[in-house]
């Protein structure tokens, strides 16, 4: 299954990594560090380069099942170059593109440039501006949890998820919306298929897979940053944290407006927030979100627990607003 196979590359991609490498890889027209690379760094070049053929291979796995994966010119950079020349790599040069780092801010490769049969290079080099990256973080998210789904062995899951993409990818030829929608389906099916800790589990697991953030107090906030950066929100408000009624329990008060998913069947799909913020709060689990409509968006009190076991919060009922 395509599950498998992406499992089975990322762990051989991340057993290539090396805490204190000074290589990575990122896109040669962007500079973004995508799925499945993200966050590692390599001993060597030549670790690296072996690394980014796995990823090439990875991708290409994944758009067996999303063809409108987004295209990467997997390039080896080395972080110590960057870092004492603004970004720039001094090894750059003409027969450099497929080696020499590229980072945002240099001039992107032009498009007759040939890397090869490996590269995993579309015909455009057009930008796609924040969009882009919108599209890409969900095709992360998305990505994380089929393989946690596979993980955990879900095969309900992964089917119903599987025939969801199929039926949209028919009829959507936006990439924005169909990852959009995308992500609706997956949550749709968590909430269908699997109990409160089964899906709490496999968000918890999807996180796993991405890079993790930084822990701290100003999670909450830091996610909503991200979503707002992210175009999944245009704007939102959070109170700070208020002792919870039991101990290690804690709430905040939120307004998304603007939010980029729509509410299912009197549920509203939160996957992606709640993905994001296990990445950033490891020590803080979700156990509750409740979630009422008001004008332009969605108020939410999201409540955690340092003691109690995790929720599954792929989506949570709409509640009716309450008489004022």
């Amino acid at each position: 299954m395509v599950g498998t196979t992406l499992t089975q590359i990322r762990t051989h991609i991340e057993s290539l990594a090396s805490d204190d490498g000074s290589y990575e890889l990122v896109c040669g027209r962007t500079g973004e560090r995508p799925v499945p690379v993200d966050g590692l760094r390599f001993e060597d070049r030549a670790t690296a380069e072996a690394a980014a053929r796995e990823a090439r291979k990875y991708r290409s796995a994944l758009r067996r099942y999303d063809p409108k994966v987004p295209y990467y010119d997997l390039i080896v950079s080395e972080r110590e170059a960057q870092s004492r020349f603004s970004g720039a790599s001094t090894t750059a040069s003409a027969e450099g593109w497929a080696t020499a780092g590229a980072t945002p801010g240099l001039p992107k490769p032009p498009c007759e440039l040939g890397l090869g049969p490996d590269a995993d290079g579309g015909a455009e080099c057009a930008d796609g501006g924040d969009r882009a990256e919108r599209v890409e973080f969900c095709h992360r998210v998305a990505a994380a949890v089929f393989e946690a789904l596979v993980e955990a062995d879900h095969r309900a899951v992964e089917t119903a998820v599987m025939d969801a993409y199929f039926d949209l990818a028919e009829t959507m030829s936006s990439a924005d919306d169909l990852c959009l929608r995308l992500l609706e389906s997956m949550a749709t099916a968590l909430h269908v298929h699997l109990a409160s800790a089964e899906q709490a589990d496999v968000l918890e697991r999807a996180a796993s897979h991405l890079a993790p953030r930084p822990d701290s107090a100003g999670a909450l906030e830091a996610t909503l940053v991200e979503m707002e950066r992210l175009g999944l929100v245009e704007s939102y408000s959070c109170s700070p944290w208020r002792p919870g009624p039991d101990a290690g329990t804690r709430s905040a008060e939120l307004t998304l407006e603007g939010y980029a998913l729509s509410a299912r069947e009197g549920r509203l799909p939160v996957l992606p927030v709640v993905v994001e913020l296990y990445r950033r709060a490891s020590s803080w689990n979700p156990v509750s979100l409740h979630v009422t409509p008001v004008e332009g968006g969605w108020h939410a009190t999201l409540s955690v627990s340092s003691e109690s076991n995790a929720v599954g919060l792929a989506s949570v009922p709409v509640h009716e607003r309450t008489a004022d």
